[in-house]
């Protein structure tokens, strides 16, 4: 399952926003009817996962904490304590709690994010700059996927 793209959209005067259809047909071609949402660990976004995508994160974060560790187990408590699970009405819309929207930022105006096996929902304000340097960018890219001067590229 891979999302793609980058989709903006408005959310109406209850918060409900229509989840753009080439991320729906993503989720129907892999028969997943229920998302995860959550806010970001790290950014001020919200992340919506398809429920296959969140049971692995939370098998992967389970193998890896251990439960009758203090520190742990609250890092884990905290990770899943605030979720909302969304089902998508007939229409392809779902609703954004009012905390959740708070949380990120969220007046009326978002961005939808393919991410990969997950869809970051942004407020399209924060959205209007890159989110690195250009130059800034490419550097990273280069430090984390080694030595271009190795890579072969057909044109």
């Amino acid at each position: 399952m891979r999302f793609l793209g980058n989709i903006e959209a408005k959310t109406d005067s209850k918060g409900r926003v229509f989840l753009p259809a080439v991320f729906r047909k993503v989720l129907q071609a892999a028969s997943e009817e229920s998302l995860v949402l959550r806010k970001d660990v790290f950014q001020p976004c919200l992340v919506l996962y398809p429920e296959s995508v969140w049971n692995e994160q939370m098998d992967t974060m389970r193998r890896s904490l251990n439960r009758w560790n203090r520190e742990q187990q609250e890092i884990y408590r905290q990770f899943v304590s605030d979720v909302e699970l969304v089902t998508l009405d007939s229409n392809g819309r779902f609703l954004i709690p009012k905390r959740y929207l708070k949380m990120a930022d969220i007046e009326q105006g978002i961005k939808f994010i393919g991410m990969g096996d997950t869809i970051e929902i942004w407020s399209t304000a924060k959205t209007e700059k890159p989110f690195m340097d250009p130059d800034d960018f490419g550097k990273a890219l280069e430090e984390v996927m080694g030595n271009t001067s190795n890579l072969v590229f057909d044109n």
